[in-house]
């Protein structure tokens, strides 16, 4: 008999691909074929309303991963085996179908799952002018959240509300899932099919945790310098809040905010404030125009690469929105309008920021005058030599629908006019999207490139350092398919500096920093940067292992996080200990960022944490795998230095510390020949080695046989051997090497700075 893959509710039950899923399934809810084998999940009601709460049955005998917003503004995973496990302002939920079976021999191993562990996927969609979410009971129930937030906007029923898909590969069921829905819906679109900005590509600083609100040129300008005299030069610059011209009704001057009444700043003008206005010793600059001048002329033109600017703006102008009685912001008819919050975001946290604009209301743009603000804001940037922006606090607007069609309608209204006004001024697509973490704006995403997946990096709160990490990695799981992850600034004088570091290495995420002027660890930053200021981004999100998907990483006290990303010719494997570090960060307030005096980390008496690591962690490996590969991988690890090889199923026991981790490039072996196997490690002292490799070819005549690689960068540079070679050749010229017959290892040195080199490795 053929069992279909389409999700169907038969007999009270919700069925896929055979297996029972949900239980005790009610009479109003309905299966609707999509394609590929997914299916939309409807449900009806006898009475019209803004909101509506359906039953869809009983979720019991599944490992769980949800996904699910803590705060309004961002998202957290959140681990269990049933329904009840499954919290409110749930946006993703993945079944896990069959039990793991294990390849080592220690009941303890964590291994990759098998290709016969089934995945189910349920992803609340958006239906016209509702969203949609899941939460659980102390039933097991399962059920999904539809609202409008406008009580004028009402239904009594929905037919493609939930999306359900299932596979055997949990991340290419994620990739067809968005594909098919953004394909279905038309509201939204894949990374793969966005314009991608170039300042992903090199790296960055921005002014946020360096001066906070009270950033000023003078400040940028010494950060810069500091920055390029340690030999990181900063090519991507983020001037962030403290730069426009604002008002606060509610705050006397010199008096000391309390009650973050400080979020209730509102716009005054879109143009720089005085700050960027005045001349100071060190600068003649007079305006924001002139100030970008004078730091490209000072600090970008160094190996013919300038500084990419972008400024930071809210959505909605500011965090209070814009003045409704300030003349230059006029012309947008602003209106002071009070946050209505829905129940699901006041179920878990609710922070300072988001309780002020509730007291004291949020000057919202007319919606059909957005575009023209947006346009006038980023029109003038750009005529002053900005090159992009990073926009922030995005999902206030899903608290503002009501008399505007809704949540979703306001949305997309936003995000059509920031997307539109964006890609028209800033021509390379150079938008950030922040603080954006609701399926209003991720299925209204049509262009918006870069996303950040995690709640802000926190220097002060010691008790986050680990959740961030994990949940960047989770968050990307999912978001990494509608844009490019942005995991966030980091500082790198912090005592988990090299923890954050070595994440972001490999998450195929822009590399930023926020450090103060001339408090740097180079140490640290010559790991991620090349002296051109370039870094070796990974391909992909890098995303956690199939064998951590449904493990706590940061609570259970025994799980490590293995996070897996691609280079062009190898993969790469992150594995972090985030247990006993602090916890997931559901109690900490949004104000709590602006402390200026550090604790001690919250360091357990936990004993090292222990697992696995195998080449079958690394999803895509035999795509870039040469056509001679049998399977056999060379695997190094970065501390330790260590060069190991194993067979594609074979696997290395790892232990960590807290707060400790390790990365390995893992490198398909090519066999050229009777007698040699090779395959290019890349940068031995950068994090993500393998990601200054270009290409390899070689060649095999009566002569012998040679290895040709392109890389990028300088310094060691690292290959394996199954024999030791006759020469090596850099750019034509012959260069010292040394063989370790003992592992394999072949390293070179790569002399010079940062331009493409050809390395040959003669046999």
């Amino acid at each position: 008999m053929t069992i279909s893959a389409t999700p169907t509710v038969l007999d009270g039950c919700l069925i896929v691909r055979g297996k029972v899923v949900l239980t005790k399934v009610p009479e109003t809810v309905v299966a609707h074929p999509a394609s590929s084998g997914s299916a939309f999940l409807g449900a009806s009601s006898t009475s019209m309303s803004s909101r509506h709460v359906f039953t869809l049955g009983v979720l019991e005998g599944f490992r769980l991963m949800s996904i699910f917003r803590f705060k309004i503004w961002w998202m957290i995973p959140s681990f269990g085996n049933s329904g009840s496990d499954v919290p409110v302002e749930t946006q993703v939920l993945l079944l896990e179908g069959v039990e793991k079976t294990a390849l080592h021999d220690d009941d303890d191993a964590e291994t990759p799952s098998s290709e016969s562990t089934l995945y189910i996927l349920f992803l609340p969609a958006l239906e016209g002018q509702f969203r949609t979410s899941l939460q659980g009971t102390s039933e097991n129930e399962l059920q999904l959240c539809v609202e409008s937030g406008d009580p004028n906007i009402q239904t009594c029923q929905v037919k493609e509300a939930l999306f359900v898909n299932s596979g055997y590969n949990p991340f290419e069921l994620m990739k067809d899932s968005i594909r098919i829905l953004a394909k279905h819906k038309g509201t939204f679109s894949h990374v793969e099919d966005k314009k991608i900005p170039p300042h992903l590509d090199w790296f960055g600083w921005c002014t946020w945790d360096a001066f906070y609100t009270r950033v000023d040129p003078r400040g940028i300008r010494e950060g810069l310098q500091s920055l390029s005299q340690g030999g990181c030069p900063a090519k991507f610059l983020i001037i962030d809040d403290g730069w426009q011209e604002t008002v606060n009704d509610f705050l006397k001057e010199g008096e000391t905010p309390t009650d973050g009444i400080e979020f209730a700043t509102r716009l005054a003008d879109i143009k720089e404030n005085k700050k960027f206005t005045q001349t100071d010793p060190g600068c003649t600059a007079t305006n924001l125009s002139e100030f970008i001048q004078t730091i490209r002329d000072a600090y970008g033109l160094k190996f013919s690469v300038r500084i990419f600017v972008y400024m930071w703006h809210a959505l909605v102008g500011y965090w209070g929105g814009l003045h409704p009685n300030h003349e230059p912001l006029k012309k947008y008819k602003p209106k002071i309008e009070y946050p209505v919050l829905s129940p699901g975001s006041q179920s878990h946290m609710r922070c300072g920021a988001l309780l002020s604009l509730v007291r004291n209301g949020v000057g919202l743009i007319d919606p059909d005058c957005v575009y023209d603000f947006y346009n006038d804001l980023h029109s003038y940037l750009a005529s002053c030599g900005v090159d992009g922006v990073k926009v922030d606090i995005q999902n206030i607007v899903e608290s503002l629908g009501s008399g505007y069609g809704g949540r979703v309608t306001l949305t997309k209204k936003y995000h059509e006019a920031l997307e539109e006004s964006a890609l028209k001024n800033f021509k390379e697509n150079n938008l950030i999207c922040s603080m954006s973490q609701n399926t209003d704006f991720f299925y209204s995403s049509k262009k918006s490139p870069v996303a950040r997946v995690s709640e802000d990096y926190m220097p002060h709160v010691p008790a986050i350092q680990t959740s961030h990490v994990a949940a960047v990695a989770f968050n990307s799981f999912f978001q990494g398919e509608i844009a490019v992850v942005d995991w966030d600034m980091f500082q790198s004088d912090h005592v988990t500096a090299d923890f954050h570091a070595a994440a972001r290495a490999i998450g195929g995420c822009a590399v930023y920093v926020s450090d103060k002027p001339g408090e740097h660890n180079f140490e640290i930053l010559k790991k991620l940067v090349l002296p051109d200021g370039s870094i070796l981004r990974a391909r992909y999100a890098g995303r956690p292992t199939r064998d951590c998907l449904f493990n706590d990483p940061v609570t259970d006290g025994k799980s490590l996080l293995k996070i897996w990303n691609m280079n062009k010719l190898s993969g790469v494997l992150g594995v972090f200990n985030c247990q006993g570090a602090g916890s997931w960060n559901t109690k900490i307030d949004i104000g709590d960022f602006k402390r200026d005096t550090r604790q001690d980390l919250p360091l357990s008496a936990l004993p090292p944490v222990s697992g696995h690591i195998s080449p079958l962690d690394i999803e895509l490996l035999g795509d870039v795998a040469s056509e001679t590969w049998t399977g056999d991988c060379a695997v190094y690890a970065f501390n330790s230095g260590a060069l190991h090889t194993l067979p594609k199923k074979g696997s290395l026991r790892v232990s960590l510390d807290v707060l400790k981790y390790e990365i390995f490039t893992v490198c398909p072996i090519g066999n050229y020949g009777e007698n040699l196997r090779f395959s290019p490690i890349g940068l031995l002292d950068m994090y993500n080695s393998g990601g200054a490799v270009e290409s390899l070819k070689h060649t095999n005549d009566s002569s012998g046989c040679s290895v040709t690689i392109q890389a990028h960068g300088c310094g060691r540079f690292g290959a394996y051997s199954s024999t030791k070679p006759r020469a090596c050749l850099v750019d034509m010229t012959e260069a010292a090497f040394m063989y370790s017959p003992d592992d394999g290892l072949l390293t070179v040195k790569l002399p010079g700075e940062c331009s493409l080199k050809e390395i040959q490795v003669v046999y």
